[in-house]
């Protein structure tokens, strides 16, 4: 069901759909639909970023925000990981775990954001917590239920055999979740690119989202835009790369 499509043909469409909306919006910019502040056209926001790259403005935010989203995406995940294997197996520890997990992560993020500061103060420390915050108990979860539908008859055939749990949970569970859980951990990581700039909008000095935050100052619509384009591509980028690692990994997993 849905068909198949050649890679070269995966991504022609993909250039395709892109190029459309330029198109649109190149054509909104030549019909003057909008006014150039509200809705600068492409090649002004390109010859934007381009002045902001040159200064070397657009590499420093860059970098402070990929560090971290890098430094409370690990965090988050080293701890998630084992302890969503966990209460995938065991039901004393789901039972001990998953209603806390479940009760906070519907707690939403932004409220976090000023008690943070109040906590811990305003320096990279607080953006590490709220990317933590809003990826990790969205992972546990997330894994929990990947290990969940590990077919429960490979693990009687590991009882059959007479495999202790450690066996059965690194040579059975383990392999057969592997898969489901770094799709979990690509898709979790694109929720941390939303959480830094979140936490970039409120009390930062650096980063792409501070940058966000002090373009409406001076009606620099072109940065925002220009900022909201880099933050489209780094999240692609790094959603591609976790695919095409996940293929690499885990040849054996029907993708």
């Amino acid at each position: 069901m849905g068909g198949t499509i050649t890679v070269r043909g995966y991504v022609g469409t993909a250039v395709l759909a892109f190029a459309a909306l330029i198109a649109v919006w190149l054509l909104i910019r030549a019909l003057n639909l909008a006014p150039v502040l509200f809705l600068p056209g492409p090649i002004e926001v390109l010859d934007r970023l381009g002045r902001l790259a040159a200064d070397g403005t657009l590499w420093s935010d860059i970098s402070v925000s990929v560090w971290r989203i890098i430094v409370g995406f690990v965090l988050a995940t080293v701890i998630a990981v084992p302890m969503g294997i966990l209460i995938g197996t065991y039901r004393f520890a789901e039972a001990l775990i998953e209603p806390f997990i479940d009760f906070v992560r519907y707690m939403p993020v932004v409220g976090f954001v000023p008690l943070t500061i109040v906590w811990i103060g305003i320096d990279d420390t607080q953006k590490f917590a709220i990317v933590f915050i809003g990826t990790f108990f969205q992972e546990v979860l997330l894994i929990m239920d990947n290990v969940k539908r590990v077919p429960l008859d490979l693990v009687n055939i590991g009882r059959t055999l007479g495999m202790r749990d450690g066996a059965i949970l690194a040579r059975i569970v383990a392999p057969s979740a592997a898969p489901g859980i770094w799709d979990t951990l690509r898709i979790s990581l694109g929720w941390a690119w939303t959480w830094v700039v979140l936490a970039e909008l409120v009390a930062a000095t650096s980063g792409l989202g501070y940058r966000i935050n002090l373009a409406p100052r001076y009606f620099e619509t072109d940065i925002i835009i220009g900022y909201l384009i880099v933050l489209g591509i780094l999240g692609l980028v790094t959603d591609q790369t976790m695919k095409a690692l996940g293929r690499l990994f885990f040849r054996w997993a029907d993708r």
